[in-house]
């Protein structure tokens, strides 16, 4: 047995992050599962789900917009697992309103839990790798709205756009040390944070639950809704040996909505 590949992934007790940590798991990595400490439950679960597929995992309880959640989330993986080559800074959260009703309560929210944990992981992650010799991968959650902003999702739109902008300038500082950092854009897909954007855009609009959805899906390309699996395919690509020659980089995996 070589030494274990070991990835951490924040918000993996449910949805996307829940997909990603499984799709890790299959291709052969060691999860730490990062929640916040009330998911704790969802993310035993998910570390139950990874250990069914052969491999180890644990469940580690972090808030991502605190640095030293995150520190310690980092330090946990590579103590209790033994390694540690990727860190997924997947956690995120949704804010829909109109620009002129944001206001400095919803920017400080959105930007601490979308960007500051995304900077918070590159330093905490590029620290692990130096210390243990390793050229490990940083993989941040960006969106279709990291590349054109949307209506009624501006604060959101702002944070994403802001994890673009970061992981441009992480794999430039980055690449001496061969560490490579990328961003993966999903759309539409099918998880309680769209089921919050329907209810709040039903709000805004009138229109009957339900119907905002629909009308997004309508617009998509191949003609349904994406799945966690289909972002984690994309997260496994940044994490394997495919993508050794890539960084700086943020894939939009959205089933043909945007073109860019």
């Amino acid at each position: 047995m070589g030494e274990p590949r070991v990835a951490l992934v924040t918000g993996a007790g449910q949805g996307i992050g829940r997909g990603i940590a499984l799709k890790l798991a299959a291709d052969g990595f060691d999860i730490a599962v990062a929640d916040l400490p009330f998911q704790e439950e969802k993310g035993k679960g998910v570390v139950a789900e990874i250990e069914a597929l052969g491999r180890r995992a644990i469940f580690v309880a972090a808030d991502v917009s605190k640095k030293d959640d995150i520190v310690a989330a980092v330090d946990a993986a590579a103590d209790q697992l033994g390694s540690f080559d990727v860190i997924v800074n997947n956690a995120g959260i949704a804010q829909v309103k109109p620009v002129l009703e944001i206001t400095g309560e919803d920017l400080d929210k959105i930007f601490s839990i979308n960007v500051n944990s995304v900077v918070f992981g590159i330093q905490a992650a590029a620290a692990k790798f130096e210390e243990l010799g390793k050229k490990g991968r940083i993989i941040s959650a960006a969106s279709i709205a990291a590349i054109q902003g949307f209506p009624i999702l501006g604060a959101y739109s702002a944070s994403k756009f802001a994890v673009r902008g970061i992981t441009q300038v992480a794999a430039q500082e980055l690449a001496p040390k061969g560490i490579t950092v990328n961003a993966y854009a999903p759309g539409i897909v099918g998880t309680g944070m769209w089921d919050l954007i329907d209810e709040r855009l039903s709000e805004i609009n009138g229109k009957p639950r339900g119907q905002n959805l629909k009308e997004n899906v309508d617009s998509i390309s191949l003609g349904r809704i994406e799945t966690p699996e289909d972002v984690a395919g994309v997260v496994s690509f940044f994490a394997g040996p495919n993508a050794d020659y890539v960084t700086g980089q943020v894939l939009l995996v959205d089933g043909g909505m945007l073109y860019n």
